[in-house]
């Protein structure tokens, strides 16, 4: 019985010893897992805000220098329009676009609205879009430093 007792009390001791090098592990590698996941994020917000700003770029090209409006702005990058920007059913001569095949989705608030509130960074939509001038930035509130300045504002 005694002998039973000690191997228990071994077993049990090398199941908790071979648990501290797994934790160990754990507490190392799990944080890198994050790092590189919001570094692939930031990377995919980056190439969003490029290709939006490109396309919208090439949109007022085509449209007399006026940018998308708010009130259209899904319809008249994903769809076609006329030189004035009103969104027709169909290419035909003189038709432009589509631009992008779908406003993308912002992964630090998984939100693909695009809309105008005036304010870059309050997180009330994906992207905060200004029909005047046709800037787009990222609008989320993401912080990932904790020093109070979000760090999208000004990519």
């Amino acid at each position: 019985m005694k002998t039973v007792k000690i191997v228990l009390i071994v077993l049990a001791v090398l199941a908790v010893v071979g648990l501290i090098p797994i934790c160990i592990l754990a507490a190392i590698v799990i944080p890198q897992f994050t790092e590189a996941s919001t570094e692939a994020e930031l990377s995919s917000l980056c190439t969003d805000l490029q290709t939006l700003r490109s396309q919208i770029t090439l949109y007022m090209i085509q449209h007399n220098d006026i940018p998308p409006t708010i009130a259209n702005f899904e319809d008249q990058m994903t769809g076609y329009t006329d030189i004035d920007g009103v969104v027709q059913a169909a290419a035909g001569p003189n038709i432009y676009g589509p631009y992008i095949q779908k406003i993308p989705m912002n992964l630090f608030n998984d939100d693909d609205t695009v809309q105008n509130d005036g304010t870059i960074g309050n997180d009330s939509g994906g992207w905060e879009y200004d029909e005047t001038t046709g800037a787009i930035n990222a609008d989320d509130n993401y912080d990932g430093d904790g020093d109070g300045i979000l760090d999208h504002k000004d990519l």
